[in-house]
């Protein structure tokens, strides 16, 4: 759940400056969104080589000048090891959220920046009074699958560490009883308590959503209310206008 929150403001972060024009961006954006193309069990093997004792992740290490000896054991030490599984999911799900935020800023209405640029309104605020809750949907969308994909979370943690040393999800402890346990009752009873925590998370976050934007759904409401009464001051001037024309046309004729 933690990787889940570093996972969506790196993703923003990232889409705040590919939104703006960058040398190679295109490379960096491929680069990023491809590990979400590969296959999970894939990915599990790659990050079990990885982080085992003495292989990639420690040698990289000890080229910094930092000794085996006094490295730990990335996926057998309880205070990381589960911490290494959430930088495997970053890794993984980053580029697809980063994608789903850039394709929403695109559509970010330019003359509300250009007109927030002139009136002084910095890169935060830009960020925080026009971007944000213009794309508050996907963000919503993004929150969900990432709180989905967290307490679902299966390829991973089954592959790289089969669940030992307390890095056994939800979704590794169900497949232990079910199939190795054989006891079927209890698995099911447990997806279908897994469907109730997602639903009452869901829940949780889109009202957590609606509290925290309630101040943009109230401005909103008022500009709506403005743009009516100015169309319907429109409207009336020009059946006025249209009005007076028709008269005009009649006395004309009657002349």
């Amino acid at each position: 759940m933690a990787g889940s929150v570093i996972q969506i403001a790196l993703a923003l972060y990232l889409a705040t400056i590919f939104t703006s024009k960058l040398r190679g961006e295109n490379v960096f954006k491929g680069l990023i969104f491809f590990p979400y193309l590969v296959n999970g069990i894939a990915i599990g093997f790659i990050f079990k080589f990885f982080f085992t004792r003495g292989f990639v992740f420690d040698t990289v290490l000890q080229w910094c000048g930092f000794q085996l000896d006094n490295l730990p054991y990335w996926l057998r030490d309880q205070r990381i090891n589960n911490w290494s599984l959430v930088g495997t999911s970053v890794w993984r799900y980053l580029g697809q959220n980063m994608v789903l935020f850039i394709g929403a800023m695109m559509s970010v209405d330019t003359d509300l920046l250009e007109a927030s640029q002139l009136d002084g309104a910095n890169k935060w605020q830009q960020f925080w009074y026009i971007i944000l809750p213009s794309i508050r949907t996907i963000v919503t969308l993004n929150i969900i699958l990432s709180i989905t994909g967290a307490l679902s979370a299966f390829e991973p943690p089954y592959v790289i560490t089969n669940g030992a040393n307390g890095t056994g999800t939800y979704f590794v402890i169900m497949d232990e009883i079910a199939h190795t346990q054989q006891r079927l009752g209890l698995a099911s009873a447990m997806a279908v308590f897994l469907l109730l925590i997602i639903f009452i998370v869901t829940i949780a976050q889109r009202l957590l959503f609606k509290y925290v934007f309630r101040n943009m759904d109230v401005e909103d409401q008022v500009l709506s209310r403005k743009e009516i009464r100015k169309m319907r001051k429109e409207s009336k001037a020009l059946i006025a206008e249209l009005r007076a024309a028709h008269e005009r046309e009649g006395s004309e004729r009657d002349a």
